[in-house]
């Protein structure tokens, strides 16, 4: 199993050997530090990899992470479930990753706030005519009175509110290129997240 933390950096297009053009999404992978090794034999009763990405200041971080870490600071921790035998200090790069290789990516997305009924569920709104004024973005009858629920809003009705800043993975994305000197990988299509979203990147 092939896996690593990257940042999001950009959109681009990147042509292949047919001369077609394919979208793609550049991502900056630096090097990361594998800092736990979990094993069903262990205490953990399960095979993992905690890996350490990036460095942060020892005054912003717990001393729980700072023992854990052995007195080293990352920007981020993260863990991938593997049966992979690896050695706690190894580090892996962009590397691990060739043309051609199928992964999926995971993050957070772009966060919106609170969202009307158009915007989050993709309601058709109100009429512009017929008495009406200010109804396009309005929900319309929710079913409440003494019908289906009883005079109560039935569970699951979809409503104004937050929207996004939730964790979502795209699977079956190519790797169309690889720099490993740079860190810099482009996967096809597009990922989420704004510039700089941190990502999980792993193989299928």
């Amino acid at each position: 199993m092939k896996f690593i933390l990257a940042k999001k950096e950009k959109m681009t297009r990147i042509f292949g050997d047919d001369g077609r053009a394919r979208a793609g999404t550049v991502l900056i992978a630096d090097p990361i530090v594998v800092t736990a090794v979990k094993t069903k034999e262990g205490k953990d009763k399960y095979s993992a990899v905690q890996v350490g990405m990036g460095a942060r200041k020892i005054k912003n971080i717990s001393k729980a992470v700072l023992g854990h870490t052995k007195g080293k600071g990352y920007e981020a921790i993260r863990e991938f479930k593997t049966d992979d035998a690896m050695d706690i200090g190894g580090t892996i790069d962009a590397s691990v990753f060739v043309v051609g290789d199928v992964v999926r990516v995971s993050g957070l997305t772009k966060g919106k706030g609170f969202a009307g009924v158009v915007k989050r569920h993709g309601f058709r709104g109100g009429p512009r005519t017929h008495g009406q004024k200010h109804s396009e973005n309005e929900p319309g009858s929710i079913g409440g009175s003494g019908g289906r629920a009883g005079g109560r809003v039935a569970k699951g009705m979809r409503m104004a509110g937050r929207i996004g800043a939730d964790r979502v993975t795209i699977k079956n994305l190519k790797v169309l290129a690889v720099d490993a000197k740079s860190g810099e990988l482009i996967v096809s299509g597009a990922v989420p997240g704004s510039r700089g979203t941190l990502l999980e990147v792993v193989s299928q």
